[in-house]
């Protein structure tokens, strides 16, 4: 299990455990007067997906037009995949070629 996100509110992370499958677990941490809580679970792109993280829905919906033959922004396809260096390169992930 990986740190997944960090959430302020405990309604909202308890809302995120709930999206994510797998194995994963809650945490809280009190830093001074501040209680954050911290959402640890297997780092999959179905989980980045479920809790709304790299824009994927947006890519999703992206890649939907693209596959239907619309009209589509293709810079922001472009922006969004070269944006998700960062958990490729964090938790080892591999972009799938269909989202390429």
């Amino acid at each position: 299990m990986e740190l997944l996100a960090v959430y302020d509110d405990q309604d909202e992370a308890e809302a995120a455990k709930g999206k994510v499958t797998g194995t994963h677990r809650l945490a809280s941490d009190r830093d001074d007067n501040q209680v954050v809580y911290r959402l640890f679970g297997t780092p999959t792109w179905a989980n980045f997906y479920a809790l709304e993280m790299y824009e994927l829905p947006k890519l999703k919906h992206l890649i939907d037009q693209r596959k239907a033959g619309e009209s589509y922004d293709q810079d922001e396809h472009e922006r969004i995949i070269t944006n998700l260096g960062l958990p490729v390169n964090t938790y080892g992930l591999k972009i799938p070629e269909h989202w390429l």
